[in-house]
C-alpha cells in the first residue's frame, strides 16, 4: 500500500537568525523511506556558501557557479542571515522587475535588490526534520513550490536582565535542495528545471 506523506510544518526564519558551521564528514543513495536528515545539507559538516547584501548581482550568480550551488544565505559582517537568494531569483524576472522598480540598470543591481529577506524565508525546524523521512521533505517541497527550504536548530541567548527568560535566537543548520535529493535518489533531473517539472521526473523514475 502506497504511504501518503504530509508536508512539514513551515515557519519564518525572522531576524537575528545566524548559521551553523561544520564539524563533521556527506552521505549517499537513499531511498523515500529513508531519515530526511540523510539528504539535508548539514552546516555542522559542510561550510554553507554566503554573500553580502551590497554584492553585485552578476557576481551572485557567478559565485554559484563556482561553488555548485543554486542558493547563497546572505549575511552581514557580523554573519547574522539576512535572507537567501537563488539561482532562480538571479535568472527569473526578479532582476527586470527590482531595475525598473527603483528606475536603475540591470548591471547596478545589488543582492539586496533581488533576495527574500528574512521576514519572508520559511523554514523547518531540526526536531520535526528528526523524525521525518525523504517523502515528508519531498511533499513539502512541492506543496511550496520551492527546490530548496532551510532548516533551523536554535540558540537561547542569556538574558538581558537577571530575571528575564533566555532568548531563542534561530540559526540556520541545514538546507534542502530538491537537485540534492534526486541525486541522492537516483534520479536524473536538468539543473534548474521548473519545480513542478522536477517533481514530476522524481515520481516518474521512482515508479518504474
Amino acid at each position: 500500500m502506497e504511504r501518503i506523506y504530509q508536508a512539514l510544518p513551515l515557519r519564518e526564519l525572522g531576524g537575528d537568525a545566524g548559521f551553523r558551521r561544520p564539524t563533521q564528514p556527506p552521505s549517499g543513495r537513499v531511498s523515500l523511506e529513508s531519515s530526511a536528515l540523510e539528504v539535508m545539507t548539514d552546516l555542522a559538516r559542510t561550510t554553507p556558501a554566503t554573500i553580502r547584501p551590497q554584492a553585485p548581482l552578476a557576481g551572485a550568480n557567478q559565485f554559484m557557479i563556482t561553488r555548485g550551488v543554486r542558493l547563497l544565505l546572505v549575511v552581514d559582517d557580523l554573519e547574522i542571515v539576512l535572507g537567501v537568494i537563488t539561482a532562480n531569483d538571479v535568472l527569473g524576472e526578479r532582476p527586470m522587475l527590482a531595475a525598473t522598480g527603483r528606475g536603475v540598470r540591470r548591471d547596478e543591481l545589488t543582492v539586496a535588490d533581488v533576495m527574500t529577506p528574512v521576514e519572508r524565508v520559511e523554514v523547518i525546524e531540526l526536531a520535526e526534520v528528526e523524525r521525518a523521512r525523504v517523502g515528508h521533505v519531498l511533499e513539502t517541497l512541492r506543496r511550496a513550490g520551492r527546490q530548496h527550504v532551510l532548516v533551523v536548530d536554535f540558540d537561547v541567548l542569556p538574558p538581558r536582565r537577571p530575571l528575564d527568560a533566555g532568548v531563542k535566537r534561530a540559526m540556520v543548520r541545514g538546507i534542502f535542495s530538491i537537485s540534492q535529493i534526486a541525486r541522492q535518489l537516483g534520479v536524473s533531473v536538468p539543473a534548474g528545471g521548473e519545480v513542478a517539472l522536477t517533481f514530476s521526473e522524481i515520481e516518474a523514475a521512482l515508479i518504474k
